[in-house]
């Protein structure tokens, strides 16, 4: 074989790679509301192992992740901290199928300060708690959950100068962890992820105070370009024994 015919063939192999290696090698991307950090770990390990499928998770809050949809960011599957954002992008065009509850989620207010943490609504106006975090209402489901307890508890003005807003519940939890805050209002699958912590004192908060969490997962248009068929088997694995399962084990309800 002459050189040229050898250069010839080494480019085309280099062009046939770079054209199909990424789509074999290439993760599912999945957009994941920071609440759920814990438990998208161990159902991508659970998916992994029964389907071979490797996954990428990018966290953060669901507004956020939302806008980043929007505007056409590379993600397959979104599975939301609320059904608002899911609705959103499926009446705007970016979903293939309507959402679906996926978990139910509960509220907790938890930290190291001192004091009786049952009883809350007086520790938090008291001088042993003074910063709250609270994660962004704007663009965190938790967070306005939070917003929608202290004000039926009729706190809201009383401890408004405490309050610190995070990103994100990952980021009120990283408060939390730290000690940068004396309690936070969080999700209660934080306790999981954080049951080696003693000194950690929590309280669930009354579900009548705050509207139903209801955590939605969105099939998204972009899947067709990067592997519908992929997409199609972690969305309905979602509902399936073994991952109900780990989302029960993880602080979350199942919706009926």
């Amino acid at each position: 074989m002459n050189k040229t015919k050898s250069v010839g063939i080494s480019f085309f192999l280099l062009i046939f790679l770079a054209i199909n290696f990424p789509l074999s090698a290439q993760k599912l991307r999945i957009a994941v509301a920071a609440n759920a950090q814990g438990v998208i770990k161990d159902l991508q390990a659970d998916f992994r192992k029964r389907t071979g499928i490797e996954t990428e998770a990018i966290i953060g809050a669901s507004g956020k992740l939302t806008a980043q949809i929007m505007n056409g960011a590379p993600y397959a599957v979104f599975l939301s901290a609320d059904t608002e954002f899911p609705d959103k992008l499926y009446a705007e065009g970016f979903g293939l199928q309507k959402p679906k509850i996926y978990a139910l989620g509960s509220l907790i207010i938890c930290g190291f300060a001192q004091g009786d943490i049952k009883n809350w609504q007086a520790l938090l106006s008291s001088e042993q708690v003074r910063k709250i975090a609270i994660a962004n209402p704007k663009t965190a489901p938790y967070g306005r959950a939070a917003e929608e307890s202290l004000k039926f508890y009729k706190l809201d003005g009383k401890v408004e100068s405490k309050l610190v807003f995070g990103e994100s519940i990952a980021q009120v939890n990283t408060y939390l962890q730290t000690g940068v805050v004396n309690v936070g209002f969080t999700t209660e699958s934080f306790l999981y992820e954080n049951s080696h912590k003693s000194g950690l004192k929590w309280a669930r908060i009354d579900e009548k105070s705050y509207g139903k969490i209801e955590q939605a997962v969105i099939l998204l248009s972009y899947a067709k370009k990067s592997g519908i068929d992929q997409a199609q088997k972690f969305y309905d694995y979602l509902s399936s024994v073994p991952a109900k399962k780990i989302i029960a084990n993880n602080g979350y309800h199942l919706p009926k």
